[in-house]
C-alpha cells in the first residue's frame, strides 16, 4: 500500500503549528498504524530530517499512550481499540490519513503529537486511593464481594487513562475518566473510608484543570477502547451529591 498522510506538526507548547503532508510508500496491511509510522520516522532520520514525535509503550491496549486523532475520530475509525490494535488493512491504497493529537486545554501539546495528560494524574492524586495500613497482606477472601459488585469495579477499572473521550467531548469533559476512577471504588468495602473525600476532591480537580462539563452526548462512550459505559457518570453524579450535602461520611449508604 500506499499512504498519504496529514500530519500535525508543532514545535511544542504555545508554539504555531501546521500540518505537513507526507507519503509512505510499500506498507504492509498487516502493520499497525504505530508501526507505519516507524517506518515513516525511518525515512525521516535517513533524511535528516525531525522525526515525528508520538507517544507509545506498551503498544498492547494497555497502556493509553498512543493517543492519535485519526480521520477526526480518536484512536481511528475502529471500535472498541486503541490506535497501536490500528492495522493499516483499515485503510485503502493512495488514501489520505489525517493525524492530529488530542485537542482540549487541559492537554498542552507538548511537540507534534504528544500532549501533557499529567492533568489526568492529578485528579487520581486528589482522591483516586484508599487507605492501606502497612503490615502483613490480607487474605484475599477476608472480605466477601458479591460477583456482579466485583464485575462492576473492574468494568471501571479497565479505564487505561488515555483521554479519548476528552477528545471526542465537544466540552472536552473528562467526566468519564473521573466517573470510571471514582466508581471502581465507591462500589468496594474497601473504598468506602474515602467516599465522602474522593467525590468531592476529584471533582474540583477536574473543574481546576479546565475540563469542560459533561452534557451527556455519550461521544465519551462511543469512542472509549476500553468500553467504559456512562452509566458509571451517573454513579459520579450520585456520589457527588451526596458527599455535598452530608455532614459526614457515614449520613449514607449505597
Amino acid at each position: 500500500m500506499n499512504i498519504k498522510l496529514k500530519i500535525w506538526r508543532q514545535a511544542g507548547e504555545n508554539k504555531p503549528g501546521k500540518f505537513e503532508s507526507y507519503t509512505v510508500n510499500d506498507v504492509s496491511e498487516d502493520m499497525s498504524f504505530l508501526e507505519m509510522l516507524d517506518v515513516l520516522n525511518e525515512n525521516e532520520l535517513k533524511d535528516g530530517r525531525d522525526p515525528i514525535h508520538f507517544d507509545h509503550d506498551c503498544r498492547e491496549g494497555i497502556c493509553g499512550m498512543c493517543s492519535l486523532y485519526i480521520n477526526g475520530k480518536p484512536h481511528g475509525p475502529k471500535h472498541g481499540i486503541t490506535t497501536c490494535q490500528l492495522h493499516m488493512r483499515t485503510f485503502s491504497d493512495g488514501e489520505t490519513i489525517v493525524v492530529e493529537p488530542w485537542r482540549a486545554s487541559a492537554f498542552p501539546v507538548l511537540k507534534d503529537l504528544m500532549v501533557d495528560r499529567t492533568s489526568f494524574e492529578r485528579i487520581m492524586q486528589a482522591g483516586g486511593y484508599v487507605t492501606v495500613n502497612t503490615g502483613g497482606v490480607p487474605d484475599a477472601n477476608e472480605i466477601a464481594i458479591p460477583k456482579t459488585v466485583a464485575d462492576e469495579a473492574m468494568d471501571a477499572a479497565q479505564c487505561i487513562g488515555c483521554g479519548a473521550c476528552v477528545a471526542a467531548c465537544k466540552n472536552a469533559s473528562a467526566m468519564l475518566f473521573t466517573a470510571a476512577k471514582v466508581s471502581q471504588l465507591a462500589v468496594l468495602p474497601q473504598g468506602k473510608a474515602e467516599r465522602k473525600l474522593r467525590a468531592l476532591a476529584m471533582v474540583e480537580q477536574h473543574d481546576a484543570e479546565g475540563f469542560g462539563a459533561c452534557t451527556n452526548t455519550g461521544a465519551c462512550e462511543a469512542v472509549c477502547p476500553k468500553e467504559i459505559s456512562i452509566t458509571h457518570i451517573a454513579r459520579l453524579n450520585r456520589e457527588f451529591t451526596r458527599a455535598a450535602f452530608s455532614g459526614s461520611e457515614t449520613d449514607y449508604t449505597n
